[in-house]
């Protein structure tokens, strides 16, 4: 292949700047870490690859700091690109595999590491989560090389792993995935962090990690008896109420906060404003304020093809008189749902806030069983406008505006800080709780 200039087009350009800064926010990037690679056209109409530049910081990339390759072999001339061109060359050649990302994200890596003698076999991660269960299945392969960055070992095993998985994990380093677009690459790893969240949180609340993956693997449809559904990649530019200017602007605000405060990872959870014989509905409601997600309009009443995320929404209208519902997957809240005092055989069924504000907004937040009905969720949402499905994310409803209701995990997310934190310093938390919130 000749030499030629690195450049990119805009709309390319734009597409690495976003999710390039949107990794920086989730912190599944350090300023110069990771690399991104999709498969496109150049003008001749030949596929090439364009990835990343070595050392390039994702977050402020430039036209020149994108790197054109061939799809096909490695061209050496092209010094610039990123040390695991190889890597992503050999993922992209994988059937229906359009984009691959890498990415250190720190929660999963630190709850992959050991210190066992190396060489040796690493266990595979476990996600104990329904977003990881549902994305990434039921283990994560982790392997460990002696140069685990760039190596001909890696070039070759982590494609290899990749095509029968969406993602694979490099112990010390973090995690590749293969998308069929950069998005979905970026939502697989931020999964696969919020996953490691959960697990990394549980443990430090004194869960016993082990023995849930055992009762999970047992009967994982018990544990997670309602799992988000597949990721959608064509509707993202879709908006059905471009003219509620207003409305739109609340979308776009609840959802970068979401995002922002790490409430729900990329492109997860779900967000609803109740209007008079339909719905304004945000399927992907953890949105960075530069990336887009789809946002519908759809009937008020229940229909057959309503997904059972939609389904849960719309029965929340139809019993209450909420005007907005939101839904999102806090890891914080997951791990929490997992919780034994110490001393007590169950799970708790409860989150009892310690910190003043927590105790003014909430004296309890119900946790509720995985197998919790459409009545169960809306009886307590009725009594405390927000409660926790083990297993199944975090609900919350609201009588006025998209702002209030993310208000409620919002607070959640502090809550449950507080608490690990106290029990991390080990603190008695019975103790540290309202006398009243026992009688609940």
């Amino acid at each position: 292949m000749s030499p030629r200039d690195w450049k990119a087009d805009e709309d390319l350009l734009r597409l690495f700047q976003t999710i390039g800064r949107a990794s920086l926010l989730c912190d599944i990037q350090d300023s110069h870490s990771g690399n991104m690679a999709v498969k496109v056209r150049n003008a001749a109409g030949v596929e090439e690859m364009a990835i990343t530049a070595t050392g390039s910081q994702k977050g402020d990339l430039d036209a020149g700091q994108i790197c054109f390759l061939s799809a096909g072999g490695t061209d050496y001339g092209y010094y610039k690109a990123s040390s695991e061109t190889d890597i992503h060359q050999r993922v992209l050649a994988l059937p229906g595999v359009r984009a691959s990302m890498h990415a250190h994200t720190k929660d999963l890596t630190i709850v992959t590491l050991d210190d066992a003698p190396k060489p040796s076999p690493v266990p595979d991660f476990v996600p104990v989560d329904p977003l990881g269960r549902a994305y990434l299945g039921d283990h994560v392969h982790v392997d460990w090389f002696a140069v685990p960055s760039g190596s001909a070992e890696m070039a070759d095993l982590i494609p290899r792993r990749l095509a029968g998985h969406p993602a694979t994990i490099i112990q010390n380093h973090g995690t590749f995935a293969r998308a069929r677009t950069l998005g979905e690459a970026f939502f697989l790893l931020g999964v696969a962090d919020a996953s490691g969240r959960v697990v990394r949180q549980a443990q430090k609340l004194g869960v016993d990690v082990g023995a849930l993956r055992g009762r999970i693997a047992s009967d994982p449809a018990a544990h997670f008896p309602r799992l988000p559904g597949p990721y959608e990649i064509e509707d993202d530019g879709l908006c059905d109420f471009p003219e509620e200017t207003e409305l739109l602007a609340e979308f776009r605000k609840a959802g970068a906060r979401i995002f922002e405060s790490r409430l729900s990872p990329f492109h997860t959870g779900t967000m609803s404003v109740r209007g008079v014989r339909d719905i304004l509905y945000a399927p992907k409601a953890s949105l960075p304020r530069e990336i887009g997600g789809p946002l519908r309009r759809l009937p008020m009443a229940s229909a057959p093809s309503d997904s059972a995320e939609l389904a849960v929404h719309k029965a929340i209208y139809a019993e209450t008189d909420f005007q907005t519902v939101m839904h999102v997957w806090l890891p914080e809240a997951e791990a929490h749902s997992r919780f034994r005092y110490p001393g007590e055989e169950g799970e708790s069924d409860k989150i009892v806030p310690l910190d003043a504000e927590g105790g003014f907004l909430y004296l309890v937040i119900p946790v509720l069983p995985a197998e919790a009905g459409e009545e169960e969720i809306i009886r307590n949402l009725f009594d405390y406008k927000i409660a926790v499905v083990r297993g199944g994310g975090v609900w919350a409803a609201g009588t006025q505006s998209l702002s209030e209701v993310l208000h409620h995990p919002s607070s959640l997310r502090e809550i449950c800080l507080y608490r690990l934190g106290a029990f991390e310093r080990g603190l008695d938390l019975r103790k540290m709780e309202p006398k009243k919130a026992a009688r609940w």
